[in-house]
């Protein structure tokens, strides 16, 4: 089979890049499980734009950076910021409502932001707006979808990629499609972890297979833990939004105690590493395995319509959560690190692009601000199909960059126990989590390191077997990428150095073939 453009995943990055390239040229979107399943789905919080008035893309820019802790990109955040409106309109133009107040697009305030600039679609459901409208167009504009096909490799031919090879998960049977150029949409990696917000195909497939193609991967220990997900026994990690404490929810411990001022100066509105390390060191010192995040102060009426996906899950499972608070934990959330790009999606491997939470663009350094991340899938997925129109530009990602510090990945040990995708995610919780410490990280690694051999040796093609492979590949470096990185910077935070270094004002990266890979 052969298409144009070939686009690895179906949440919004891979629908959005779909969309503005189909009237161009033929597209085909892959994608491990159903259209419907993907990361843009549960993004409750919304998309940051400096639309609102006293707002500005430079002050939307400062707080990028700001959040970014030193690692951000500036050129990155410019056009992050400055294209911010653009791609707005693009969604109002596909049909996408956004909420308004008096004929105005509403904005909330998020922790980290410095005014009021995050815009929703159904209150609480943007994401799923989103996703299912795109998805909608994809459909009716003809673009091919591959529903239930794993992709197990990008194919690379001189140096440049020239397709994939899936593996159709209904029949057993490989396949390779052919492509012009490949796009690598796969989000995130949250279901390495324990506990997550993510859904069950976030397990960081597209890093795996970039990786393996000889991409570069940068920026593997910055992780982002949500602090809040919903800890009810028996009911599913369902993200509480952050916009719950930008519309006055408030923190408080088993005893019913305020805490977080006691934490940060900014209180519920720090930013999310801040919060989710202040809610584990609150659970540690009350021996509590959640917190509360309360909503009873405030008008019923204000909760209920401002996030009524929220309120009618949390009603479920037998809580309202305007006369009783939310118990409340942190869970793995989102990957700040991934494929490296530049400011045009192009990735260290010809004709291979990553968009979206698989990418890593330099925008976020090391913590991503709050509601940027739909934002950025938007901006740089347009710029894919700018680079891919103007293809007669020569090649423009550099192989590696001047502040970017290659690491081997470690060796392994015969552990015990035979590896499993439950295993994985509890070593990860328990060593990569969080809070971390160097004798952790490198039990870790070498668990992984033995578990990759492991499976290595094994004979196991199905689809599962492939799956865990991809998923132990993207712990290791993940794991290894923390222990590197001697201090603590966003939301990678280590114990054993508790305080940033500015010898670490550099990227941590990762190459197949590279020095003692």
């Amino acid at each position: 089979m052969r298409t144009d453009l070939a686009i690895v995943g179906s949440g919004i990055a891979g629908l959005y890049v779909g969309l503005k390239a189909c009237s161009h040229y033929k597209v085909t979107i892959l994608t491990k499980g159903s259209i419907d399943e993907c990361n843009t789905k549960y993004a409750q919080g919304g998309i940051a734009a400096p639309i609102g008035e006293g707002d500005s893309p430079e002050l939307h820019y400062r707080d990028t950076i700001a959040a970014g802790c030193g690692l951000c990109k500036p050129e990155a955040v410019r056009i992050l910021v400055d294209e911010a409106v653009d791609r707005i309109h693009d969604l109002i133009d596909y049909g996408i409502e956004f909420d308004t107040v008096n004929g105005e697009i509403a904005l909330a305030r998020e922790g980290a932001h410095s005014v009021p600039r995050v815009i929703h679609a159904g209150g609480d459901a943007t994401g799923a707006r989103i996703e299912g409208t795109l998805s909608r167009l994809a459909r009716k504009f003809g673009i091919k979808i591959l529903e239930r096909h794993l992709v197990t490799k990008i194919l690379v031919k001189g140096g440049a990629a020239v397709g994939v090879r899936a593996l159709d998960c209904a029949t057993g049977s490989a396949r390779e499609i052919e492509s012009r150029w490949t796009v690598l949409a796969t989000g995130g990696a949250g279901h390495l972890f324990k506990y997550s917000t993510n859904p069950e195909v976030a397990t960081g497939g597209g890093v795996a297979l970039a990786y393996d193609a000889g991409a570069i991967i940068a920026d593997m220990e910055f992780f982002q833990f949500h602090p809040t997900a919903l800890a009810i026994p028996g009911a599913p990690q369902f993200l509480i939004s952050e916009a719950v404490r930008g519309e006055g929810g408030i923190l408080r411990n088993v005893s019913g105690e305020r805490f977080m001022h006691r934490y940060h100066e900014d209180g519920e509105l720090a930013s999310r590493d801040v919060v989710s390390r202040s809610i584990a060191s609150e659970m540690s010192r009350t021996g509590a395995d959640h917190v509360f995040l309360d909503l009873t102060h405030l008008p019923r009426r204000r909760v209920v319509t401002r996030f009524p996906n929220i309120y009618r899950f949390c009603i479920e499972h037998g809580l309202d959560i305007t006369r009783k608070p939310i118990p409340v934990a942190p869970a793995a959330h989102y990957m700040v690190g991934g494929v490296s790009t530049n400011l045009w999606g192009e990735t260290s491997v010809k004709n291979l692009f990553a968009c979206g939470e698989v990418a890593c663009t330099g925008v976020h350094g090391a913590n991503r601000l709050a509601s940027n991340s739909l934002l950025e899938v938007l901006v740089f997925g347009k710029r894919i199909v700018d680079r891919v129109l103007e293809g007669s530009l020569e090649w423009g990602h550099d192989k590696l960059g001047a502040d970017e510090y290659i690491v081997p990945i470690d060796g392994g040990e015969d552990p015990d126990g035979e590896p499993s995708v439950e295993a994985l995610r509890e070593l990860l919780w328990r060593c990569v989590g969080i809070k971390r410490r160097g004798e952790k990280l490198l039990e870790a690694g070498a668990v992984l390191g033995g578990w990759s051999e492991r499976l290595r040796k094994g004979s196991g093609g199905n689809d599962g077997a492939l799956e865990l492979g991809s998923m132990v590949l993207v712990a290791r470096l993940m794991a290894k990428a923390a222990l590197t990185r001697e201090e603590s910077r966003g939301c990678h935070f280590r114990e054993d150095f508790p305080t940033e270094s500015p010898r670490w004002l550099t990227h941590i990266a990762f190459v197949r073939g590279g020095e003692g890979l």
